[in-house]
């Protein structure tokens, strides 16, 4: 590769591309501390994460993994951190937290707590936090402290959009607003080009092991091309209901992220070297 085509020095995230000097450069993860680019012989800063995304390829093109995220909402709690790793060890890309607050959602579920939890156990993968709190500013704040990766939350669950998104951003970590299956979607000609991910409810958020709203494609394939439009690269993700049979039709709809707690963790399989290894290689075999 040469210093034209833009080479890396040492690198940390993400799963976006970067444009130094009118040219789009891709980056790759090898360790967990900050994100250089060596461009024209001269090192450039891009970000600072301790925890980051899920790398891409550093070539001329750009060939983004499709994103599996076990959520740890159907874990099993007694031994958390161990099915984390079991999870991870089979394939999984990042681990879901799915946070709820009894408020906004009619459940209650875990906090940082846990996430910090998780980062003492060693878990260095992405974790990916999905707030179905109000507010949401404190347990961002909170969660930023905690390890998270990326944070998303609703955006009728702030005051402030902008500002909570920007919390996020001042520390480095990942963005993204999250939209329940009859929210419109009027808030991203606003805010897309500030987001790191969109993620879209295929149940409606509260509980585990619903069945997925197939009016969720149509909106899919809306925010894909809304994404395609600004060349950017945002992660478009899904959550709920997500399966081996449905993940192939998710993906052809625009998906690129795919939650899963249910059809992950209670298909565990004793024979397999991580418990996951079969479930998880059903739903590559089923991606492009």
């Amino acid at each position: 590769m040469t210093e034209q085509s833009a080479s890396i020095a040492l690198v940390v995230t993400l799963f976006n591309r970067v444009n130094i000097g009118g040219i789009t450069v891709s980056l790759c993860e090898t360790s967990h501390v900050v994100t250089y680019v060596k461009f024209l012989g001269q090192l450039h800063l891009v970000r600072q994460n301790r925890y980051p995304l899920t790398p891409i390829h550093i070539g001329e093109f750009v060939m983004s993994r499709a994103v599996i995220a076990p959520s740890i909402l159907s874990a099993n709690f007694a031994c958390l951190g161990n099915e984390v790793d079991a999870v991870l060890k089979s394939g999984a890309d990042w681990i879901h937290f799915d946070v709820m607050d009894n408020h906004y959602v009619p459940n209650l579920t875990i906090g940082p707590m846990v996430c910090t939890a998780l980062r003492e156990h060693g878990v260095r993968s992405p974790i990916d936090v999905h707030l179905m709190v109000t507010p949401v500013d404190d347990l961002i704040e909170a969660f930023i402290a905690a390890g998270a990766s990326s944070i998303t939350f609703h955006p009728e669950a702030t005051q402030h959009i902008d500002r909570s998104l920007q919390i996020i951003r001042d520390a480095g970590l990942h963005c993204g607003l999250v939209f329940n299956p009859a929210t419109p979607l009027h808030v991203l000609d606003y805010e897309l080009e500030s987001l790191d991910i969109v993620l879209l409810m295929s149940v409606n958020p509260g509980f585990g092991g619903q069945s997925f709203i197939p009016s969720t494609l149509a909106k899919l394939e809306a925010v894909r091309r809304r994404i395609d439009e600004t060349g950017k690269d945002i992660r478009l993700q899904v959550d709920g209901g997500v399966k081996v049979n449905n993940i192939g039709q998710i993906q052809a709809a625009g998906a690129d992220t795919f939650v899963a707690g249910s059809a992950i963790f209670n298909a565990a399989s004793e024979t397999d070297p991580n418990r996951y290894d079969t479930v998880i290689a059903e739903m590559r075999q089923a991606l492009i």
